[in-house]
């Protein structure tokens, strides 16, 4: 019973910890990075995402109730959310 409550908890925090950097990293795109011609650069989102899945590692090695794939799952979540930035700005300049 305990272990399946744990599993639904990391469960949980792992799709809001993804949501939160998808959600962070394409407003952070479109306010900050609008004007930032380096960004539509193709290689852009898996950067951003392997770096922030690197950055959350550590974190993630401290906290008993999620693992590894919370990580990776942030990562993602930034990825694609940088992406989604960048179409947006695209989208809004008509290019």
């Amino acid at each position: 019973m305990f272990h399946m409550f744990g599993s639904v908890i990391s469960l949980v925090v792992a799709a809001a910890v993804t949501l939160v950097g998808y959600w962070q990293s394409r407003q952070f795109v479109q306010s900050r990075l609008r004007y930032v011609d380096a960004v539509h650069k193709t290689a852009v989102p898996l950067l951003a995402g392997v770096g922030a899945a690197l950055v959350a590692l550590p974190i993630v090695a401290l906290l008993p109730i999620v693992g590894t794939g919370t990580a990776l799952l942030f990562g993602a979540g930034v990825a694609t959310g940088v992406s989604a930035g960048r179409r947006e700005i695209r989208r809004r300049i008509g290019a």
